[in-house]
């Protein structure tokens, strides 16, 4: 277990802390005014291990296909954890917008995984880092504008339909993610189709 790959699974540990946190905050004691503080702060913790786990792996060459594979996986389960978890609560975001993010990285895990198989390693692309901080950005928002609406300064229709805004953006550039790394790879995905040597 290298210093990167603890940072990586702890942001996976940090994923149902948020879920829980978010849920049942009243049974820690945690007021509704001083709950976007808590999971401000847990999620600052796990943007960081992001940033730090990559630091971490290449200062101390502790790059590896384990952490390859580790780190968008931790990733993943990270912010989908986050979004598919503002389907409760007051928020109630429409379950269909955050199934772009679960296909979106389903669909691409799927077929890096049999890609690799064939022994061919597809790059990721600018778009997919960028996906990343757009998505991590919406989260923070989501959960900053929960501060103005738990002092009961903004009705939660209001917090309700910015909300809504913020992550069909981040949907909207997920797929646009997703089509930019299919048209990146498609000679690769379709030479491996047919079975062909990929140049």
């Amino acid at each position: 277990m290298t210093v990167a790959n603890i940072l990586t699974f702890s942001r996976i540990i940090l994923s149902p802390v948020f879920v829980i946190f978010y849920l049942w905050y009243a049974g820690f004691g945690i007021s509704i005014v001083a709950l976007p503080y808590v999971l401000l702060g847990i999620l600052t913790l796990s943007e960081l291990t992001d940033a730090f786990d990559g630091y971490f792996a290449r200062k101390f060459n502790q790059v590896s296909d384990f952490g390859k594979i580790v780190d968008p996986m931790a990733d993943s389960i990270s912010r989908i954890s986050c979004f598919l978890v503002f389907t409760q609560g007051p928020l109630k975001i429409p379950l269909l917008l955050i199934f772009v993010f679960i296909y979106r990285d389903f669909m691409i895990s799927t077929l890096r995984t049999i890609c690799a198989l064939k022994g061919v390693a597809l790059a990721a692309r600018p778009s997919g880092k960028i996906k990343a901080i757009v998505q991590a950005i919406a989260i923070f928002l989501v959960i900053i504008f929960m501060i103005p609406y738990t002092l009961g300064r903004l009705p939660i229709g209001d917090y309700r339909t910015i909300c809504i805004y913020i992550i069909s953006c981040a949907a909207l550039y997920t797929l646009y993610s997703a089509v930019d790394y299919f048209y990146a790879h498609h000679k690769q995905v379709r030479n491996i189709i047919q079975n062909k040597e990929t140049p």
